[in-house]
């Protein structure tokens, strides 16, 4: 089953079983799936979205409610940060493992390797290369430090 047929079966529990919360989480990830077919329509035609652009949806919504719990802790609004923290949760079981950080190191040389990357010139390549195998499996932002340490 894809990405989104394993979402809306676990919408479809979540409003058999009454969990408000899960299926208020499950709803916000179906409206962004939709906003970005939506905005994709003219591009990608009839044919909808694939999994590693849900994942890439998935991935985002994660940060930014990661983000949002950070500064609700900060501001001592530790009600609001739980609720995002539990968005987080759910949003999580749906993405692939996340890499430890000596599978990411591994990544990113078998990456070089495989562009014959040789500079930072080529961090565009290797950054490619990463988000062509391991959507949602490892935070880019921080892989791109990484990448750009090592060739520097």
């Amino acid at each position: 089953m894809d990405l989104r047929g394993r979402i809306a079966e676990a919408l479809k529990q979540a409003m058999k079983d009454r969990a408000a919360e899960r299926l208020s989480t499950l709803r916000l990830i179906n409206a962004a799936i939709k906003d970005r077919e939506i905005a994709l329509r003219g591009e990608a035609g009839e044919g909808g979205i694939g999994d590693a652009e849900v994942l890439a949806i998935l991935g985002k919504m994660v940060k930014q409610r990661q983000e949002s719990a950070r500064a609700y802790e900060e501001g001592g609004r530790l009600e609001l940060a739980e609720k995002e923290l539990g968005e987080v949760r759910v949003i999580e079981e749906f993405l692939p493992r996340q890499l430890s950080e000596a599978e990411i190191a591994a990544a990113i040389e078998a990456a070089i390797a495989e562009t014959g990357a040789t500079s930072i010139r080529d961090m565009g390549r290797v950054m490619a290369a990463l988000k062509a195998k391991h959507t949602g499996q490892m935070d880019f932002g921080a892989v791109g430090a990484k990448v750009k340490a090592r060739f520097g």
